[in-house]
């Protein structure tokens, strides 16, 4: 009894302190980068990294699969000919179920429109997608861009589709955003989106950076924003976006109609689609110069939940930070009661800086994210390496795996709680070892009694990490499935 008194009030004393959060993490691996042809896999891992389930698709993987509660993933593929090609290009989303089986596909790749990168499934059962919009030079010229430096003649922009799942392989578009409807332009004074760049941080400067070229994963090319990830938060009814080319990351408001997100008003924040926030590179909207710029090639940007540390602030992947190094940043915004942003007549949105960062040891050009856990501790994924680690709040690594193989590529890893599935599969994990519908301390103190033998035998929600036997690593995640209740 000495020693079990002891073993419980260790574990409550140091609050699970340094240790890495137990939890499902799924990842998509690919070939030669993401979007790299054929044959998309998706593992989910337990920290022991044991395999829990693996998904295949005939198609290599935009981005990361989003898995849902009822076992299900939403997997952003790439189809076999994208109309308008540059990394991260995509085309295809595909809703499969535990055993891989196709529920529902829908294709964004035509003409007008080409899905890249980055998803989102929506609380409502909606999908949002990122997707290029083709413009061609005629119609970039008439509002006041200067220059179309690529092939293609062509200037591909930014919308963003809300899809609402029909049938099988149908889908309604229920609203809709688009970049082009929110541009403003100092060059051309007869034209009616003339005006003065710095007075407008709501609006696009069309004509900063350049518009695609000859170079890159896809050859000849007219991206111009490359937005690379995307994320919703409920509670705000509001969304961000990154855009690797400009280093910034954009919220905007999804409370409007698709009529009041092409103007500059309606919606909660009274300001249509209009952005609401941006950060990063403030040069962009002549508020600021090279030195000021602090995201550089970032992606994976996304709300920290309201229930965990740092809950509400952003948190991203900066890619090419300094020195060849990447970082991660927390971003504290500053965020009003009202779900508004507040700035005045000749300054940069704030903060001045990341609320908390860390960086050092890992670099990636390309694609790559972080999530922060319930713990604080934050999950990162270097890309390029296929390389996933776990870090506490004060820089140690708790959790640290690479993918195996040659020229793979991981673009984001997302780690779940332990207790995510146990809806539909109580198996998975439990911790009520005593059944009561409840995951306390007794349930430890009746764990800890089966590791010394003291009359119970092991039963299987005391074996959380499935190997087989219950062990030290079974109580701590017990104590935290207790702690998170």
């Amino acid at each position: 009894m000495i020693i079990r008194r002891y073993i419980l009030f260790f574990l409550f004393i140091t609050g699970l302190s340094g240790q890495s959060f137990q939890g499902y993490t799924i990842f998509s691996p690919a070939a030669g980068g993401p979007g790299g042809g054929a044959n998309g896999i998706s593992y989910l891992i337990n920290n022991q990294l044991n395999v829990i389930n693996v998904w295949n698709h005939s198609r290599g993987p935009a981005s990361m699969a989003y898995l849902q509660q009822d076992s299900t993933i939403f997997y952003p593929y790439r189809v076999q000919n994208p109309t308008m090609t540059n990394g991260g290009v995509g085309g295809g989303i595909a809703h499969l179920d535990w055993n891989s089986n196709i529920l529902w596909y829908y294709t964004v790749s035509d003409s007008q429109y080409q899905h890249h990168h980055d998803i989102q499934p929506l609380p409502n059962g909606n999908i949002l997608v990122i997707a290029w919009e083709r413009k061609t030079a005629a119609e970039a010229y008439a509002l006041g861009r200067q220059t179309i430096n690529n092939p293609l003649n062509e200037m591909w922009s930014e919308a963003i589709l809300e899809l609402e799942p029909v049938g099988t392989n149908d889908a309604n578009i229920v609203w809709e955003w688009h970049l082009w409807d929110h541009l403003i332009q100092d060059a051309d004074t007869s034209l009616p989106n003339y005006g003065v760049i710095s007075d407008h941080p709501e609006l696009m400067d069309i004509n900063y950076g350049n518009v695609g070229g000859s170079q890159g994963p896809g050859g000849n090319h007219a991206d111009w924003m490359h937005f690379n990830a995307i994320d919703y938060n409920e509670a705000l009814n509001q969304i961000v976006i990154s855009s690797r080319t400009m280093g910034e990351i954009y919220i905007i408001d999804h409370s409007t109609t698709t009529a009041e997100a092409a103007s500059h008003s309606g919606g909660n924040s009274g300001k249509g689609g209009d952005y609401l926030y941006r950060w990063g590179n403030p040069q962009v909207y002549d508020r600021g110069n090279g030195s000021s710029q602090q995201l550089n090639s970032q992606h994976g940007i996304n709300w920290i939940p309201a229930n965990y540390p740092g809950g509400g602030h952003l948190i991203c992947y900066n890619n090419n930070y300094q020195n060849n190094n990447s970082a991660v940043f927390e971003i504290n915004t500053p965020v009003d009661s009202t779900g508004n942003y507040p700035i005045n007549a000749t300054d940069a949105f704030g903060p001045s800086g990341p609320f908390w960062m860390y960086s050092g040891g890992f670099h990636s050009n390309v694609q790559s994210g972080a999530f922060r856990l319930p713990n604080g501790n934050t999950l990162i994924t270097e890309a390029d390496d296929a390389h996933m680690f776990e870090v506490t709040s004060s820089g140690s690594i708790v959790w640290d795996y690479t993918f195996p193989g040659n020229n793979i590529m991981i673009a984001r890893a997302q780690r779940y709680e332990l207790n995510y599935l146990i809806d539909n599969f109580p198996e998975f994990t439990s911790g009520d070892v005593n059944f009561d519908g409840e995951i306390n301390i007794e349930d430890i103190s009746l764990a800890v009694d089966m590791i010394y033998g003291t009359g119970y035998n092991p039963t299987p929600p005391a074996d959380l990490n499935g190997d087989g036997v219950v062990t030290m690593n079974d109580i701590v995640i017990m104590v935290q499935l207790a702690m998170n209740n």
